[in-house]
């Protein structure tokens, strides 16, 4: 299925507002309510939409530290990538795990209280994650910019 303008508009709204009501988005699109819900409903079918979430405040949740952690493995090997992966995948605090290329094998982006509870998170997780040859770790001073809006 290809995208219309009248599907990227309902994906550009939705992207901001997932909790707007079917009649506020068919009215924000220019639809009746019941094309909107259909075409919202075969956006979802056809995975276009994977899911609605809630964007929590990670100062209210007191893990308002970000870093990225930068690894390097021992190895490129399936087995020592999938066991990695695997592994870091089962921590909660790290919110993103990106394979690289260039001098970083991976990417995490982990959150946490302050830098005693990332030292807490290092020495309990990451220097236990296996293949892993070299960590560089890189706190976020401030976030200028965030968005989870993809281009459409």
């Amino acid at each position: 299925m290809s995208l219309d303008q009248t599907d990227r508009r309902i994906l550009t709204v939705l992207q901001k507002q997932g909790r707007i009501s079917n009649a506020e988005l068919a009215e924000r699109v220019n639809l009746s309510q019941s094309a909107c819900h259909r075409r919202v409903h075969r956006l979802e079918k056809d995975g276009y939409i994977k899911d609605y979430v809630a964007l929590l405040d990670p100062r209210k949740l007191d893990v308002p530290t970000t870093v990225f952690v930068e690894i390097t493995l021992s190895g490129q090997a399936d087995e020592v990538l999938d066991a990695f992966e695997k592994a870091v995948s089962r921590i909660p605090d790290v919110l993103e795990c990106h394979l690289m290329a260039g001098t970083a094998d991976y990417i995490l982006k982990v959150v946490a209280e302050n830098t005693e509870d990332f030292a807490r998170i290092h020495r309990q997780h990451l220097a236990r994650l296996p293949g892993v040859a070299q960590m560089q770790s890189s706190f976020a001073l401030r976030t200028v910019f965030k968005t989870t809006a993809l281009p459409v």
